[in-house]
């Protein structure tokens, strides 16, 4: 089925990655390879790769690393009308690829003194790019910055919400941002994004650990299935999917995706395969499913397309899926292969 071309954005901060080589520690390495990313920027850049005209809502400083960083993501295919200057930082991250009982490590710096979460309040403009998109993108991880980017946040849902955009919501709850007393301190924020959400990504765990829900069941998959129709009857939610991974003795990795709608249940068959890196695959995987619910796809397609996606993405460097939508459904029906020629 031919991609409906809709207008999408996301809304997150964009990162600079740098990275030891291989799989050596940052106290090994003597250089470091640097790339630009964030949650907004894979799953913008994902969509753009389905078809979609996706662009980013953010703040870059104005001075020759906003420059790079904006020229990156046109070169990813996001487009960058929504992008406001202003601020004199942008975050970073250092990754350490784990490898076997080893795993990768993330660490920040100068994060909470960057332009996009130093951007006022009114830096946006809700209202005039409300109309601009079909479907918005938000996650947890800008949830968990502070209270400006949650107002900012909040803002731009309901002005999209209420032009009759469609919210997207990734919980991507992060323990390290929200310090001590976390689940605590990120409920009613996550309540008030959950209640605006027409598509949202999580799981029993976030349910019972962040909405604080009580589950009679013990396994994953039975307390998905007690905890999800919940979640989605209490706050309105139309989707709700994710994934379970297991980490594998031999390095490979075991995902399962679900998709909750109209009242079912759909479970893609466990995929099992290598991973190169791991960083993003999470964000391939709900531009799947977003992909899936704005094309017509039915359960089944949308739940498989999105685990083939988040696989792909785990087979290459950097952040940010770079896989088509022929890619994508050619993992869905074939093993690796030999060279393409």
């Amino acid at each position: 089925m031919a991609a409906k071309r809709k207008r999408v954005a996301a809304f997150g901060e964009v990162m600079m990655r740098l990275q030891a080589p291989g799989y050596e520690l940052l106290t090994q390495a003597n250089t470091l390879q640097y790339s630009f990313s964030g949650t907004g920027v894979n799953v913008a850049s994902a969509l753009s790769r389905f078809g979609h005209e996706a662009s980013l809502v953010t703040r870059l400083p104005d001075n020759p690393l906003g420059d790079a960083a904006e020229a990156f993501l046109r070169k990813l295919g996001i487009l960058t009308p929504h992008i406001v200057r202003g601020g004199a930082y942008l975050g970073m991250y250092f990754l350490e690829n784990g490898f076997g009982a080893r795993p990768s490590r993330v660490t920040y710096s100068n994060r909470q003194m960057s332009s996009f979460n130093t951007a006022p309040n009114g830096t946006y403009e809700a209202e005039r790019i409300a109309p601009q998109i079909d479907l918005i993108h938000f996650c947890g991880i800008s949830l968990a910055m502070n209270d400006s980017v949650r107002a900012q946040m909040k803002a731009l849902a309901r002005a999209v919400k209420a032009k009759g955009g469609t919210v997207v919501f990734d919980c991507n709850y992060r323990p390290a941002h929200w310090g001590e007393g976390g689940y605590a301190l990120a409920k009613p924020h996550y309540e008030e994004m959950l209640e605006l959400a027409d598509i949202a990504m999580m799981n029993e765990r976030d349910a019972m650990l962040i909405l604080g829900m009580p589950a009679k069941q013990e396994g994953r998959e039975e307390q998905l299935v007690e905890l999800l129709p919940q979640v989605a009857k209490h706050y309105g939610i139309n989707v709700l999917a994710g994934t379970h991974r297991a980490v594998n003795g031999d390095n490979t990795h075991t995902l399962r995706g679900f998709h909750y709608k109209n009242d079912a249940f759909t479970f893609a068959e466990p995929r099992t395969f290598s991973v190169y890196d791991r960083i993003g695959a999470g964000d391939a995987y709900a531009s799947g499913i977003v992909h899936g619910e704005l094309t017509g796809f039915t359960p089944e397609e949308t739940v498989n397309f999105a685990v083939a996606s988040a696989m792909l993405a785990h087979t290459i460097s950097g952040d940010t899926p770079m896989s088509s939508e022929r890619d994508v459904r050619r993992a869905m029906t074939e093993a690796a292969g030999d060279v393409e020629r």
